[in-house]
C-alpha cells in the first residue's frame, strides 16, 4: 500500500478553488498584510498608528492561525 502524501502547495491550491471559508480568510490576510505594508512605508508611527499596526498585526495572525486550521481539518479528510 502506497501513502501519499498531499504537499501543501496543492492543498492551498486546491482550497483557494474549493474551500469559500478558506478563500476568505486568505483575502483578509492579504487586505491585513497590504495595511500593514502601509505602516512599514512610515519613518515613524505615531502611539495611535503603533497601537492599530500591532492591532492590525494580530488580526493578520487570527487569520493565518484560521488558514492553518481549515489545511489541518482538510488534511483529516479522507479523499
Amino acid at each position: 500500500m502506497m501513502n501519499v502524501e498531499v504537499t501543501e502547495d496543492v492543498l492551498v491550491a486546491k482550497l483557494r478553488r474549493e474551500n469559500q471559508e478558506y478563500q476568505r480568510w486568505e483575502q483578509e490576510h492579504r487586505k491585513l498584510e497590504d495595511a500593514l505594508m502601509t505602516f512599514a512605508a512610515h519613518r515613524y508611527l505615531t502611539p495611535e498608528e503603533e497601537v492599530e499596526r500591532k492591532r492590525v498585526q494580530k488580526l493578520k495572525l487570527a487569520a493565518k492561525d484560521r488558514m492553518m486550521d481549515i489545511m489541518r481539518r482538510s488534511r483529516a479528510v479522507p479523499a
